[in-house]
């Protein structure tokens, strides 16, 4: 039978035996409405079979019939046995008619049958099992996040610290452009190119060494700052660097000290070298 929700208009499809025969109450699955459903309307009992006249007794004086007008009078039903097949026909074709799909509800939604009593109703906090519920997502672990985070940063830092080692430090470094202190009253650096000696020792390794002197030409004592010594590449850009303190740091006038500093470990760009004061 179809049903239909006085509220929401909602209309479902139910077979008659969840409703019954004395009708009993039902909620609506979309607007939760309860109410009393009649149960379906019963067919109307079938019409009484028309009697059979019963065959007349052949009068005394008649002569008898043949055989055959006997046997055919023994192969007709009785009066029961046509009320039967007339019953059976009956309810054949009250089984078989079939619903107008004009009717019937695009999707029904399934009925709730409530119980005889009334039920409470649903807070409005608690889950409907009709809903919609959103897909699943699982849980984010944050120190996992944070161990991956962690290892990609190492792995960074390791490729970054080759690459300076091996091409040096790019254009936009600070110190890839940085340049020397002012230069000092009196003092006179010598630092001769032809005296510069890079070569690659037995193991492999990068050396480069570098031979000079500070020279007093003034006529005061002078102190003797810190010198920078920058590497270079073809380039022109800085690729390493490191400081050097005179073995003397007060020079009389006239008085020379040498300066014989060597790196290893350098960057194989590096071609020549540059030597002046330190900046402040």
């Amino acid at each position: 039978m179809i049903i239909a929700c006085p509220a929401c208009a909602t209309r479902y499809a139910l077979p008659d035996e969840a409703i019954g025969a004395a009708g009993r109450t039902v909620r609506c699955a979309k607007c939760r409405h309860s109410w009393f459903q009649s149960g379906p309307e019963q067919p109307a009992p079938p019409p009484p079979a028309a009697p059979v006249a019963e065959p007349a007794a052949p009068p005394p004086s008649a002569p008898p019939r043949p055989a055959a007008a006997v046997a055919e009078a023994a192969r007709m039903p009785s009066p029961e046995q046509l009320r039967e097949a007339l019953a059976r026909t009956m309810a054949a074709a009250t089984a078989s008619q079939a619903i107008p799909a004009s009717i019937l509800p695009t999707a029904p939604a399934p009925a709730e049958v409530a119980e005889s009593a009334p039920a409470a109703e649903t807070p409005a906090d608690e889950p409907s099992y009709f809903e919609h519920e959103p897909p699943f997502r699982p849980r984010r672990n944050p120190a996992r996040l944070w161990t991956a985070a962690a290892l990609i940063f190492a792995l960074l830092s390791c490729a970054a610290i080759a690459a300076v080692a091996r091409f040096g430090l790019p254009d936009w470094v600070p110190l890839a452009t940085s340049g020397f202190g002012p230069a000092q009253p009196d003092l006179a650096l010598s630092f001769p190119p032809n005296r510069q000696d890079r070569r690659t020792l037995p193991d492999g390794t990068q050396f480069f060494g570098i031979t000079g002197t500070v020279t007093n030409i003034g006529q005061q004592r002078r102190a003797v700052p810190t010198l920078l010594i920058l590497l270079r590449d073809d380039k022109n850009r800085v690729v390493y660097s490191w400081e050097v303190t005179a073995p003397k740091r007060v020079l009389a006038p006239g008085e020379s000290v040498p300066i014989i500093e060597a790196a290893t470990d350098i960057p194989q760009t590096a071609k020549f070298a540059e030597i002046g004061w330190k900046p402040a």
